[in-house]
């Protein structure tokens, strides 16, 4: 009898091992095809994926910007929701689709409450409201239904990536990002991105934990310069703590801010700096996108302008795999002369552009053609 079960046991052991390996095997040979994709891509071509455009609002002229510079994604904004159903709208996102070369991020800012793009249009929803996670009655499984149904809503639209969950925590109701939080302190706020998350990304839409590292709280960088000089021992203890919850939860993508970080980097804002970059990688252990907050936004158009540099260029010099620009028909050529005189590795671009179409393969949007 014992004989038999040792039988037994081992083989099951024997196919536990088998389907591993198989698995293993499978996915070594999906990463090395999709590096040969990568590398066989032109180098505007890769540089392009890297562009998170800003929508313009015009739909026609979107189109042709898709066709003639190939970039990786589109976000939408308040005026792509108006005055569509859900037909009309769901058609200019297959169109956006069908002329891209490779499928595209869609993308916006559905936080809920003051940042929602889709209370823009009620129609797009049956009138569906959208409350800010502050409000929603502070109760972890409302939250977490509430990013089930949110990102369900968005899928059913073609938005495949949303700007949210905020992971900053504020202690001061008067700060500009308080009333876009949860209102929690940092462990529960650290509890509740742990279950949001995963709610969001089950339903094949990217979640993106902001803004790295934490407001705090610092001022708004749409209108001006922050920093804040948290001790990094504080940020470890406190404002990293949400962010580390996400990253174990296996978060699709993290934003950088362009907050100033006095104790990582006294030079540069979060978004430009390397430090800031390689401390998210090395000291967070985190592997996925890294995506910089609006480039367009008056903390670092202000930045750019005062230090004479091309924030684009910079960005990618500092390790993001991913830029939220409306300059991509200079940057895209800045950043690919950038390459070609050695200010930034190509190998840098294609760990990027690898980890951009591997998120695509995940969402279900791309396949590998051999």
């Amino acid at each position: 009898m014992r004989k038999r079960l040792y039988i037994i046991l081992l083989t099951i052991i024997t196919i536990i091992t088998s389907i591993s390996l198989s698995s293993n095997t499978t996915e070594a040979s999906n990463s090395n095809n999709l590096m040969k994709v990568v590398k066989r891509m032109s180098l505007r071509d890769r540089i392009a994926q890297m562009y998170f455009v800003p929508s313009n609002g015009d739909s026609a002229q979107m189109e042709k910007d898709i066709q003639q510079y190939h970039f990786g994604g589109i976000l939408l904004f308040g005026s792509d929701f108006q005055n569509e159903t859900q037909q009309t709208f769901k058609d200019k996102i297959n169109q956006f689709q069908k002329v891209s070369s490779i499928p595209l991020f869609i993308g916006t800012d559905q936080e809920g409450g003051t940042v929602s793009r889709l209370s823009d249009n009620p129609q797009l929803t049956n009138n569906r409201q959208f409350p800010s996670p502050l409000n929603l009655n502070q109760n972890l499984k409302q939250e977490t239904t509430e990013a089930t149904e949110t990102a369900k809503i968005l899928k059913s639209l073609g938005i495949n990536w949303n700007f949210a969950p905020v992971a900053d925590v504020s202690t001061d109701p008067n700060s500009f990002i308080y009333n876009r939080t949860y209102g929690k302190n940092y462990t529960e706020t650290a509890k509740y991105i742990s279950k949001v998350v995963p709610a969001i990304q089950k339903e094949k839409v990217v979640a993106t934990l902001k803004h790295f590292p934490g407001y705090g709280n610092a001022n708004d960088t749409h209108t001006g310069f922050a920093t804040s000089d948290k001790s990094l021992s504080d940020l470890k203890k406190q404002d990293l703590l949400p962010f580390k919850a996400g990253i174990k939860a296996k978060v699709d993508a993290i934003l950088i801010s362009h907050i100033l970080i006095s104790q990582i980097d006294n030079q540069l804002p979060a978004s430009l700096s390397p430090k800031v970059n390689r401390f998210l990688r090395k000291n967070l252990h985190y592997s996925g996108i890294i995506i910089t907050d609006d480039l367009g936004m008056d903390a670092i158009t202000k930045f750019a302008q005062e230090k004479q540099i091309n924030a684009d260029v910079t960005a990618v010099k500092a390790g993001n795999d991913m830029l939220i620009s409306k300059n991509y028909a200079s940057g895209i050529p800045a950043i690919e002369k950038a390459v070609q005189n050695h200010e930034i590795s190509e190998k840098q671009i294609n760990r990027s552009v690898y980890r951009i179409l591997k998120l695509k393969q995940k969402l279900g949007i791309y396949h590998i053609h051999k």
